[in-house]
């Protein structure tokens, strides 16, 4: 009788594991392609809970109608980020259910830094902490090429890029509509020297050729990639000082018939012993404080940014970043009696920042940027092109602004007439190249033509004038004028000469 009891025992231990184990389940999982480094922890989540996660990798950046309950192909979707989908979803007329969403681990945005490029842009630095902007002015001088993953196509490439808007508006807050200029990002564009529509592929081609300077991805993705044996030199990871944006990796629930093995995924992935596998595995950092931090993480990663709130934002952020030709802007400006002294010394200096001096930063001329200067008085005192390819080029341009060729009388719409006159050849010959004219002046127009009768003038209506104010110029005029022009004008007085240019740039 004792062996069949024993049999009887054993049938009835398997029964009760079957049964405490429930059911097998398998789940479809839309997934972000850099969480493909998750499979061994997968088969962790299957031997524990019976739950398999099926995972389709596919870029989400505009799968916007794929994680909505009731029309998804998937029953969970995985991603680094579910920001973008969530502005969609605000705007969407037939919204359905918004789905639920855990957050599970985090990775921030950083630059992986080549040392001794890292060291060279360090130099001078009295803190010895880089800034997006320090690296947008290294870039738009030439001296700073970087990788950095397709931003219309991939949550890596889009988030990183959302930092470096944030940034570059400068505000501390979320991006608003306003803030996003397509002058600001054009100078770190010029640097954009590498891509890739997934973040794989992007380590990948930036492993195989090892010339481009850095590469921006997330923090975990570096760390990986530094571990991997595939550098010739390890990165150096760099955290701006100016903020980062972060990665939460949340996971939502597309089937709402499945929220019991949805609860079951999210408990067991958000446990203790799950956080630490998943950081000590992938150097992802855990969502939840009862596991201390990996060695390997650096315990502060800085100001966190936060991510805008509109989509139109987002919509407005990829179209200005979107390769296109390097611009052209006209400056017209007064070098009339009025500008001597402290007026023209403001202006020097306003150059002399934009050309790669103190506090240029996003907003300096880029390499390939096409310039054209006008100076002048009751009539044109000066004018010459200029193309940024080199620093003898900002020089030039430095030296002709600092010209001692003054006159007594002030021609505003006649000068501004003939810059449209320039831009209008210019769009002409090169179609595809934006044209676009900065005006300062310090004073009423006094001799030419008046504002009225330059409005009733024949323009090129894609060419916008963008007014700076300065002194006691009028500024209902300059108004009017940039208004009518599809632009608009910045009161110097209000700020200063450096700071209107900036908000400017030949830029809405």
């Amino acid at each position: 009788m004792k062996r069949p009891l024993a049999l009887l025992c054993c049938l009835l231990l398997v029964v009760s594991a079957c049964t405490s184990g429930g059911e097998k389940v398998k789940l479809r999982v839309l997934a972000s392609p850099e969480l493909a480094d998750l499979g061994p922890i997968l088969g962790d989540l299957r031997e524990e809970t019976g739950i398999e996660l099926e995972m389709d990798f596919q870029g989400t950046v505009n799968e916007s109608t794929a994680l909505v309950p009731g029309r998804a192909a998937h029953d969970l979707a995985w991603l680094s980020t579910d920001r973008f989908f969530q502005l969609d979803f605000r705007r969407t007329a037939d919204q359905g259910e918004r789905p639920l969403a855990t957050k599970t681990m985090i990775s921030p945005v950083v630059v992986g830094l080549n040392p001794a490029k890292a060291a060279e842009l360090r130099r001078g630095k009295p803190d010895g902490k880089l800034s997006w902007a320090d690296l947008a002015d290294a870039a738009a001088s030439g001296g700073f090429r970087f990788a950095m993953a397709d931003p219309a196509k991939t949550t890596s490439g889009l988030t990183s890029l959302v930092g470096v808007a944030t940034a570059a508006a400068g505000t501390g807050a979320a991006l608003r509509l306003e803030d996003v200029k397509c002058d600001k990002l054009r100078g770190f564009r010029t640097g954009h020297a590498l891509t890739a529509e997934t973040s794989a592929a992007l380590v990948d081609r930036f492993a195989e050729r090892q010339d481009a300077d850095a590469i921006i991805g997330y923090e975990s993705t570096l760390l990986t990639l530094n571990a991997s044996g595939r550098l010739k030199t390890p990165l150096e990871l760099v955290y701006p000082r100016d903020g980062i944006v972060q990665a939460e990796y949340p996971i939502l629930l597309l089937d709402p018939a499945k929220r019991e093995a949805y609860d079951k995924v999210v408990s067991w992935v958000r446990s203790p012993a799950t956080q630490k596998k998943l950081m000590d595995r992938t150097l992802r950092r855990p969502i939840i404080g009862e596991v201390g931090l990996d060695p390997r993480l650096p315990a502060s990663t800085g100001n966190s940014l936060y991510f805008p709130d509109d989509p139109a934002v987002v919509d407005k952020l990829l179209e200005d970043y979107a390769e296109r030709a390097p611009g052209r802007v006209i400056f017209v400006l007064d070098f009339s009696g009025s500008m001597k002294g402290t007026r023209i010394a403001a202006l020097r200096a306003t150059f002399d920042g934009l050309s790669g001096g103190p506090g240029g930063g996003f907003d300096r001329f880029y390499r390939g940027e096409r310039l054209t200067v006008l100076r002048f008085g009751g009539k044109i005192l000066g004018d010459k092109e200029f193309t940024v390819s080199g620093p003898q080029d900002l020089d030039a341009l430095r030296s002709f602004v600092a010209s001692d060729d003054f006159d007594g009388d002030t021609a505003v719409w006649a000068a501004l007439g003939e810059a449209y006159a320039r831009a209008g050849a210019d769009r002409r010959a090169e179609p595809d190249r934006d044209v676009s004219i900065v005006l300062m002046t310090d004073g009423e127009s006094n001799t030419g033509p008046g504002v009225d009768e330059f409005l009733r003038t024949p323009r090129d209506p894609g060419v916008h004038t963008y007014a700076i104010r300065f002194g006691e110029a009028d500024p209902a005029e300059l108004a009017r004028a940039a208004a009518a022009t599809g632009g608009r004008m910045v009161d110097a007085n209000a700020t200063s000469l450096l700071e209107a240019f900036k908000e400017i740039r030949g830029c809405r």
